[in-house]
């Protein structure tokens, strides 16, 4: 997703999709570890989206 599509969505629907971005980048992070991780693309692709969620959520506390 792009920035102006987050900035769409309440802030309640923020927070669920970066609660699940951030399961999900700890799940790359164990598969990583163990040696397990198929597509290590993903790992920066969720580090992004949730990079992007977290500016959307500051700019509208402003």
């Amino acid at each position: 997703m792009q920035a102006k599509d987050y900035r769409e969505k309440s802030d309640s629907d923020l927070k669920k999709e970066l609660i699940e971005l951030r399961k999900e980048q700890f799940n790359l992070r164990m598969q990583r570890g163990s040696g397990q991780l198929s597509n290590s693309a993903r790992f920066g692709q969720v580090r992004k989206e949730i990079a992007r969620i977290k500016t959307v959520m500051n700019e509208k506390a402003k």
